[in-house]
């Protein structure tokens, strides 16, 4: 792409991203915000639909859902909707239908022709691209928003927002000059300095390390505790939704199909969607043999198999089948047949593969069924574990998650 390409096109972005409230209405704005028509305050309420075809390939975004200050993590598999989501809101997509309102005031109304321009939304974006201006330095690139306000009053707006994000020290550095953590703070603090009530990341810290990512995790949270404003931020990583979010949504085929907060949804998942974003690496299909309700468990048979499980007590008849999910993590190997455990599910089964990923060990046992279980290089090393060796899988009762099929 030619030089004044790119720049039009990170231009583009950066309206997404830099808010600018003195801006007059853009002349395809339909209408006026009309501040006095809606009753709420403090949050971000979205009611919207949208369809694309193509390819013969119907996909409609279709959502509900009201937002109060905080972190909302929205969580789901490439092509939910997730961006598509991000860009209604910011302005970059307009629905076909619906109505998106903050802090009181429309921002787009089908119905009644309301559709505020990108720079008037007061909303800040933070790209997975981080569309930075290469040609300018930090200090400029943070400060592109703040164009009609006092210069006095930039300089002390970007000398705080760029302390707070520690990178007050690379003023005069330009994009090309940094890393890559460095240019992730540069456009939070670029999407932060204009004072936005809505703040959207798209997967904004993805191509980190873990422990730049942690100290970036930090800073974004002491920012969010201070200034308490909406935050809705795309991830697939489980760390940063434990770290960060305080609420969840999870989105599948342009639905919201999960909310809660972190914990209700990923620990528990009821859905299988849910359970395999939740690193639930074992699922099967599984028939009620029986109910224990004296002892809180049920006895449920694998499909097909004769490996049979105890888990929770749930609403479900004998003979009905549901759907089981067990985190690798939680299973243990034994090399000799353990007695005298709390565990309830202790199950014969050879090692088929050993497989290394970075310090964790991927074992695949046969036990009737395949089961994927993770261990640690030292486990591996200590138990002289090899494919061809016999093995014992422990399980917990409540390390088996019942969910409803899909």
């Amino acid at each position: 792409m030619r030089k004044d390409g790119r720049r039009a096109l990170l231009a583009a972005k950066a309206d997404a991203i830099m808010i600018l409230p003195s801006v007059k209405a853009a002349s395809h704005n339909l209408a006026p915000a009309t501040p006095a028509s809606v009753a709420f305050t403090d949050e971000l309420v979205a009611c919207l639909r949208k369809r694309f075809a193509s390819g013969g390939h119907d996909f409609a975004l279709d959502v509900s859902f009201n937002l109060t200050a905080g972190i909302t993590i929205l969580f789901g598999p490439s092509g939910a909707g997730k961006t598509t989501l991000l860009n209604c809101i910011a302005g970059l997509t307009t629905p076909d239908s619906g109505k998106i309102a903050i802090d009181g005031r429309i921002l787009f109304d089908r119905e009644r022709e309301i559709n505020l321009s990108v720079r008037r939304r007061r909303i800040g974006y933070v790209f997975q691209d981080l569309a930075l201006f290469p040609h300018l330095n930090v200090r400029r690139n943070v400060e592109y928003g703040l164009a009609d306000v006092d210069r006095n009053e930039r300089r002390r707006r970007s000398d705080a927002i760029l302390e707070s994000f520690r990178i007050s020290h690379l003023g005069e550095h330009k994009p090309g000059q940094i890393s890559g953590g460095e240019r992730q703070r540069v456009a939070l603090a670029r999407a932060l300095v204009t004072d936005p009530c809505v703040l959207l990341l798209d997967e904004p810290l993805a191509a980190l390390d873990t422990p730049t990512k942690l100290k970036i995790i930090d800073d974004l949270r002491a920012w969010n505790h201070e200034h308490r404003i909406p935050i809705l931020y795309v991830t697939h990583n489980r760390e940063e939704v434990f770290a960060l979010g305080e609420r969840m949504l999870v989105l599948e085929n342009g639905q919201i199909i999960a909310d809660g907060t972190p914990h209700e949804v990923m620990t528990a998942p009821h859905l299988e969607t849910v359970a395999q974003l939740a690193g639930f690496e074992n699922i099967f299909d599984a028939i009620v043999v029986a109910t224990n309700e004296d002892r809180g468990t049920m006895t449920c048979r694998i499909a097909g198999r004769q490996v049979e499980l105890e888990t929770p007590l749930v609403r479900a008849e004998t003979g009905s089948t549901l759907r089981v999910g067990i985190r690798a993590g939680d299973i243990l190997l034994a090399t000799v047949q353990p007695s005298g455990l709390s565990a309830r599910n202790v199950i014969p089964g050879r090692i088929v593969s050993l497989a290394q990923r970075d310090v964790i060990v991927v074992a695949r046992v046969n036990c009737g069924v395949e089961m994927e279980v993770h261990l640690t290089l030292a486990a591996r090393d200590s138990l002289q574990l090899q494919p061809g060796r016999d093995v014992w899988l422990i399980v917990k009762t409540h390390s088996c998650h019942l969910m409803a099929r899909p």
